[in-house]
């Protein structure tokens, strides 16, 4: 279980890690060559402008699900620090409950997919489905990290979930 589970993360880790360096490589260029037009030939790409704006939401749902599989969110413990040693157990069923929130959004966004693939953006004629889809599976590893969390969180052996450095668990995070 705990390989499936290391793969798992690592396979998010990699996808997450690669539509972020990717987004924010693009945009990056496509910012600089589009000022750079400016400055040199007092005009620029038209499409310079719409494309980061569709590649914004990938680039921070990706920051948003590596933070939450690193613990990288604020997390607010005042409550569980003073469960003594079951807060184990409510940490575990918060992540449950948690994961299924995040689940249920990522089944209403499902119908919000049809509806704004008619929406086009202006210049490139993309669909407004590809950024609720962008949404849709961010929900979706954001539910698969924090289910694949609790078999730490109710390792006894495991280190302390509501321990801030070492607090790795995204159903302790607000």
């Amino acid at each position: 279980m705990n390989t499936l589970i290391k793969h798992i993360h690592s396979l998010v880790d990699l996808a997450c890690r690669s539509v972020l360096y990717l987004t924010l490589s693009v945009t990056f260029v496509i910012l600089s060559v589009n000022v750079a037009l400016r400055y040199a030939a007092g005009s620029s790409l038209a499409w310079a402008s719409e494309l980061p704006e569709l590649l914004f939401p990938w680039m921070i749902m990706s920051g948003v699900v590596l933070a939450a599989q690193h613990g990288s969110h604020i997390a607010v413990v005042i409550l569980t620090q003073r469960l003594g040693a079951s807060r184990r157990w409510v940490l575990a069923m918060g992540s449950v409950l948690v994961a299924f929130l995040y689940t249920y959004l990522a089944w209403q966004a499902y119908p919000l997919m049809e509806i704004s693939a008619d929406e086009r953006s202006p210049i490139m004629g993309v669909p407004g489905s590809v950024t609720v889809l962008c949404l849709m599976l961010g929900f979706v590893l954001l539910a698969l990290v924090t289910l694949s969390q609790i078999p730490s969180l109710l390792n006894p052996s495991a280190a302390d979930p509501t321990d801030s450095d070492t607090n790795t668990l995204i159903g302790a995070d607000a």
